[in-house]
């Protein structure tokens, strides 16, 4: 490190705070570009080694990184979305063009059958979002019975005729999407009294007890969020937030790939905008929610970008670099932190859309650098959230230049994920953890220059590797470890206590 001084990581094991929700690290699947055709499905009858029209290589991948939950089938396409198109024999099913994301044809070959096939295929949970924006109550409450109900009814006797016998295990709902914007450019007022009406017919049927979302704010739209929980919080259970880290202009937001130094510490300072949005509408739902019932559920976040040069505008289609494995850290550090009212978040998108943790091209399949940082931070899932605090300097924006979270098992175990987010600078660490001896178990770093990227040729040229040079040493009173933590670069330590 030549002279560089050590910076001071403390961890308290003991001082337990909230329980991070699993679903912090859920993703979002919208009939968007290449994300559903094309992407995770490809139907039966395709060369592509499938069941039952998913694909095998990508479920692998997902029930690897722990998946824990998937939201479908929007985004602007839900409130689009009729449910009825999307079920029975492929032949009879309606076509439709998709109006929001590039005027293709959606044939409706992936509906609600096969959404659950696919959640039930990587073992995660289903979250359904409804369309409030051109549907009715009846139809969204139909649709609520043709999924959860048992028993005799008239939706739940058509889900039967079209070969499901049992109901789904169906917990999560959302009565619209961005009805601020494109799910039908509502006043928050007129929204809230839409949620309070859509809402009562979304029924529980038999044990099924669904958490109802509610659409949230755009960004730092704080007077939505205090209308919502004036108006409904008594039958809110999560209320969305929708934040996109945007560097330039919607018009122009500049290129995922080929970026100055100066461009990639403004996305992470637009990035850290989350920081100051979260503690925000944490702070007017304390208002109406001092228990904290209802939780906060970024169910739409990540990196936006141009789309790559030659493909369809409409399709949203962006490569992937460490940049956005360090935006991905910053934020996943956020809702780890933020995890007594951050109860969910779904980045966008799953599969060749936006900040993807898949690319695919025809029977070629990568798993980006974001989808790393996922699968280096699954062990934080349903974890409990500990006293952390590292003593760093500000980058450009008040973005710290090291992030860290720490979590603890139900066995005991701890987890420490930090990262630096300087583009040329290394750090020592010096890291305490109170309270007794720890054992390092395992010791992870995604690591490479701020540009770095997969490709089809090269798909594993970033991923993450084993570190093998943090020493560890002990006293009465705790854990000493120090590690070296070079430039754009997260680590993953786990101990067990001894």
């Amino acid at each position: 490190m030549k002279g560089d001084r050590s910076m001071r990581y403390i961890v308290q094991p003991e001082i337990r705070i909230s329980r991070i929700n699993r679903n912090i690290y859920g993703n979002f699947s919208e009939h968007l570009g290449r994300c559903i055709y094309n992407g995770i499905f490809v139907g039966k009858d395709s060369p592509i080694d499938n069941v039952r029209g998913m694909r095998c290589d990508i479920v692998e991948a997902l029930k690897q990184a722990k998946l824990p939950i998937l939201r479908w089938p929007g985004g602007c396409f839900a409130d689009e979305y009729h449910w009825k198109d999307g079920i029975g024999p492929l032949p009879t099913r309606k076509k439709m063009i998709n109006t929001h994301w590039g005027g293709v044809v959606e044939d409706n070959s992936f509906g609600t059958h096969e959404f659950f096939d696919l959640c039930e295929q990587i073992g995660c949970e289903p979250y359904v979002n409804g369309n409030v924006g051109s549907g009715s109550v009846q139809e969204m409450s139909e649709w609520v019975e043709y999924m959860t109900m048992d028993g005799t009814s008239p939706m739940a006797d058509l889900r039967k005729a079209n070969g499901r016998e049992q109901a789904w295990p169906l917990k999560y709902f959302a009565v619209g999407n961005e009805n601020w914007g494109c799910g039908g450019n509502m006043t928050a007022e007129f929204y809230a009294n839409q949620y309070r009406r859509y809402q009562t017919f979304v029924r529980n049927y038999g044990a099924s007890r669904i958490y109802k979302v509610a659409c949230g704010p755009s960004d730092a739209d704080y007077r939505w969020t205090d209308v919502l929980m004036r108006e409904a919080a008594h039958c809110i259970d999560g209320l969305s937030l929708h934040h996109y880290t945007v560097t330039g202009t919607w018009a122009h937001k500049g290129s995922a790939t080929d970026f100055t130094e100066a461009e990639y510490y403004k996305t992470l300072e637009r990035a850290w905008d989350m920081e100051t949005m979260v503690r925000t509408h944490a702070g007017i739902m304390d208002r109406y929610d001092p228990a904290r019932r209802v939780g906060l559920i970024v169910d739409e976040w990540g990196t936006w970008f141009d789309v790559e040069p030659g493909t369809n505008p409409g399709f949203l289609y962006q490569q992937n670099t460490m940049r956005d494995a360090m935006v991905a850290a910053l934020n996943l550090n956020i809702f780890n932190k933020h995890s007594d009212r951050v109860h969910g978040a779904n980045i966008a998108q799953l599969i060749n859309v936006l900040q993807a943790l898949i690319l695919t091209d025809g029977e070629k399949m990568l798993k980006t650098p974001t989808y790393h940082v996922f699968e280096m931070y699954k062990t934080h899932q349903d974890g409990d959230l500990v006293q952390s605090a590292a003593a760093t300097g500000k980058l450009e924006g008040g973005v710290p230049q090291v992030t860290e979270s720490a979590s603890v098992d139900a066995e005991g175990n701890v987890t420490v994920t930090i990262a630096n987010m300087h583009a040329s600078k290394a750090e020592k660490i010096e890291m305490r953890l109170d309270g007794g001896r720890y054992e390092l178990v395992e010791a992870h770093t995604l690591s490479d220059e701020i540009h770095a990227l997969n490709t089809f040729d090269e798909p594993d040229a970033v991923c993450a590797k084993r570190y093998t040079g943090a020493a560890c040493t002990y006293d009465a009173m705790g854990t000493e470890v120090t590690f070296d933590l070079p430039a754009c670069t997260l680590t993953l330590l786990r101990f067990r206590k001894v």
